[in-house]
C-alpha cells in the first residue's frame, strides 16, 4: 500500500500552490531528449568532436533557460563576442 502521498500530502502537491516546483522530476530525462532526437534524425553523430560540441552547446543553452536568460539574446550576444555567463552557484 502506498502511504507516502497520504503522509506527505502538502509536499506531494506543492506544485499546485508554488509554481517554482515542477509537476514531475523528469528534468534529467528532458535534458537527454534532444541529443537522442538528433541521433535518431541524422542516424548518428558523424564524429566524437561533433557530439561533444553539440553537448556543450545544449548544456549551455539549458543552463541559460533554467536561469531565465533568453536563449536567442544570449546567442546574439555570443556571436557579437560578449557571451553571457550563467551563474555558477
Amino acid at each position: 500500500m502506498i502511504t507516502r502521498p497520504q503522509d506527505h500530502h502538502d509536499e506531494v502537491l506543492r506544485f499546485l500552490t508554488d509554481l517554482r516546483f515542477p509537476f514531475d522530476n523528469n528534468q534529467a530525462e528532458r535534458a537527454i531528449r534532444m541529443p537522442k532526437l538528433k541521433q535518431k534524425v541524422s542516424g548518428c553523430f558523424r564524429c566524437e568532436d561533433g557530439a561533444q560540441v553539440f553537448a556543450i552547446i545544449r548544456s549551455y543553452l539549458s543552463t541559460l533557460r533554467k536561469q531565465s536568460i533568453d536563449a536567442y539574446q544570449a546567442l546574439v550576444m555570443t556571436f557579437q563576442g560578449n557571451p553571457p555567463m550563467p551563474r555558477l552557484a
